[in-house]
């Protein structure tokens, strides 16, 4: 709920009014339970890219569940950060593409540090063709 702004502030312009709620949740439904991890260690298969790793496992679910990784070797945390925004808005990007009943985990590597968006959103499209996912 969004308060709304007094009377006074209000005449002072919307910069004083308070933020919109954060929108920050994926649109699409993601891994968040170790054991669904564990499962894509186990028997997901792999594919990879000199900036990304896919593991995919084929679920009986009515979804494709995403989870992204982004590990210490990448940089502190501002790098690591800006990466996962990338892979998070490309991932939206695709999510409609991607077919139902998949747990896909994308692990960048150290490269996509310095990757532009581009270079990432090739790297995705790439090991997500040479996957049955791919469409």
């Amino acid at each position: 709920m969004v308060a709304a702004c007094s009377p006074d502030v209000e005449q002072r312009g919307a910069a004083s009014c308070p933020p919109e709620p954060a929108t920050d949740v994926p649109p699409y439904p993601t891994l968040r339970r170790k054991r669904d991890f564990d499962a894509l260690a186990r028997g997901g298969t792999t594919r990879s890219s000199p900036l990304l790793v896919l593991r995919a496992l084929r679920t009986d679910g009515a979804t494709t569940r995403i989870g992204l990784s982004t590990p210490r070797s990448l940089g502190g945390a501002v790098q690591r950060n800006r990466v996962r925004r990338r892979l998070r808005a490309l991932m939206r990007e695709r999510y409609d593409e991607l077919g139902s009943g998949w747990d896909l985990l994308v692990i960048a590597r150290p490269a996509a540090a310095q990757a532009t968006y581009a270079d990432l959103r090739e790297a995705l499209t790439n090991v997500l063709r040479r996957t049955e996912i791919g469409r």
